[in-house]
């Protein structure tokens, strides 16, 4: 017991027998927890803390399973699409198709007899035969060719040196025949509203994903922000647990922001593959945390009982056996009273030697 500014204060003892009891206790309350949350929910597995390997793992597949949903509605798309990329322009080896991306700069491919809409599409991708043509394209879901120009005030021409004007036409442009030239000349495009405002809408997401990364600390250290955590596991300090923090902004994830206002697919495109990427990289480091967060997990239950174990020593040190204790007080009590009987006896035979003189 000890006292401190005037107010007594004390700390209750509990033998080992009782500090077992209560740690039993507070497990089996635990576990009814536990057991309640799993009845309410219908899983046996609803957070990372109830099994970190299993929460985690069925996350991934969940995951998975929603994106192969997704592309599921567009298999059948891409069966037509492929049919079309594996069918013969109807070139004569010689064709030659010219495309020009409203610059200077013109792509130039000569058809061979086998040449499918996927060679060209390829071909004009890779910036022709110059590297240097800023055009795109892509098959169409009806197996035609859609064609992008370098930004939105481009003009786009296509010319053949052949009459070839039906596989002009299969790729879904109008030909007109000019001086046994076919041409194909798109006027100088518009911005599509409707994308810029998704281009904007897209930004704004990603800048929630840098608030997220921001906001997502906890006593002044982030995870999600490159930072670091370091768990001592023991006394002395010599046993560590380094999670390391991941950059998970925008920028770290990969997620760029909007090109050109969405106004060519291919930069749709592009940051669809970069949000697909991201998102792999966040399943990776979800399978990480999951071994550090089961690492955690193993100590602490492990730190509790150690914990148990070393009070349950000190009270063996220091605490009284209640039993001996009590029996001493009895004995002591009955010493106590025998000695005061015999006191009693001893005072009475004095005074009645003192009477013998009266």
């Amino acid at each position: 017991m000890s006292t401190s500014g005037g107010k007594m204060s004390s700390n209750v003892v509990l033998s080992a027998g009782v500090r077992a009891n209560l740690l039993a206790l507070q497990q089996t309350t635990d576990l009814i927890t536990t057991t309640q949350t799993h009845l309410a929910t219908g899983k046996k597995v609803n957070s990372a803390l109830d099994n970190a390997t299993n929460f985690f793992l069925a996350n991934s597949f969940q995951t998975s399973v929603t994106n192969l949903n997704t592309l599921l509605d567009q298999i059948n798309l891409a069966q037509r699409t492929l049919d079309a990329a594996n069918s013969s322009l109807g070139f004569a080896a010689t064709d030659v198709i010219t495309v020009n991306d409203g610059t200077t700069n013109t792509t130039t491919f000569t058809a061979a007899a086998n040449t499918t809409v996927q060679g060209l599409v390829n071909f004009i991708n890779a910036g022709g035969n110059t590297g240097n043509n800023k055009d795109r394209a892509e098959i169409a879901g009806d197996g035609r060719i859609l064609l992008e120009g370098a930004s939105g005030a481009a003009s786009i021409t296509i010319t053949t040196n052949s009459a070839s004007t039906a596989a002009i036409q299969n790729l879904g442009f109008n030909a007109t025949a000019t001086n046994g030239a076919i041409n194909n000349t798109a006027a100088a495009g518009s911005t599509s509203a409707p994308r810029a405002s998704l281009a904007a809408q897209f930004d704004a997401l990603r800048t929630q994903i840098d608030q997220l990364a921001a906001d997502s600390g906890f006593n002044g250290l982030s995870l999600l922000n490159n930072q670091s955590l370091t768990v001592i596991l023991n006394q002395a300090a010599t046993t560590k647990l380094v999670i390391a923090g991941s950059n998970d902004t925008s920028i770290g994830l990969g997620v760029t922001a909007s090109q050109n206002t969405f106004q060519d697919n291919f930069d749709v495109n592009t940051a669809i593959t970069n949000i697909n990427n991201a998102l792999t990289t966040l399943q990776s480091q979800s399978s990480n945390y999951t071994a550090d967060v089961s690492v955690i997990q193993s100590r602490t239950q492990f730190t509790k009982e150690i914990i148990n174990t070393l009070q349950t020593g000190t009270n063996d040190l220091t605490l009284a056996d209640p039993n001996q204790e009590g029996a001493s007080l009895l004995a002591l009590q009955t010493r106590q009273s025998l000695s005061s009987t015999a006191l009693s006896l001893a005072t009475q035979a004095d005074q009645n030697v003192l009477r013998l003189f009266r």
